[in-house]
């Protein structure tokens, strides 16, 4: 479900009175494939509710480029919702989640297995409010990137 940043707080503290662990990632999400679906399955894993941080449309073209998204963010946030995994979606404008995150103070924040504690801006902030992070793995060739790709070479 996706819901607007003036929301979150009653649902955090509804969520917090139902001694609920709540966990979160962030990204693009722009062509939905196994890897993302596998990465949000492992994600929602460390806890009960999963809130997806997702990249705005001018978040995206600011760190991707002008030629992304693919997909508008109300049609990337319908579909991640549409997922089992996935509980709530939030879009945030900025370059970095780190200011949403430090106002959802998660239990559990994970991002790829790409990352380390020390590369990971909103790490520090994070673990200093109590929460926790968990990399996880990607699937091996399974990127929107690469399937950009693959139909520019078709």
């Amino acid at each position: 479900m996706l819901i607007n940043k003036n929301e979150l707080q009653d649902l955090l503290k509804k969520l917090r009175n139902e001694h609920k662990t709540i966990v979160t990632t962030n990204g693009c999400f722009d062509i939905l494939h196994v890897g993302h679906v596998r990465y949000l399955q492992k994600a929602k894993s460390f806890g009960d509710i999963l809130i997806v941080a997702l990249n705005s449309d001018k978040s995206v073209k600011s760190i991707k480029g002008e030629s992304r998204p693919i997909n508008n963010e109300n049609d990337r946030a319908e579909v991640l919702s549409a997922l089992r995994s996935v509980d709530y979606v939030v879009l945030f404008d900025e370059d970095s989640p780190i200011n949403l995150l430090l106002e959802i103070k998660p239990d559990v924040h994970t991002k790829g297995a790409d990352y380390t504690i020390e590369t990971l801006p909103e790490a520090k902030g994070i673990m200093a409010s109590g929460g926790r992070i968990e990399f996880i793995s990607f699937v091996e060739g399974k990127s929107t990137t690469s399937i950009i790709n693959k139909l520019k070479n078709n």
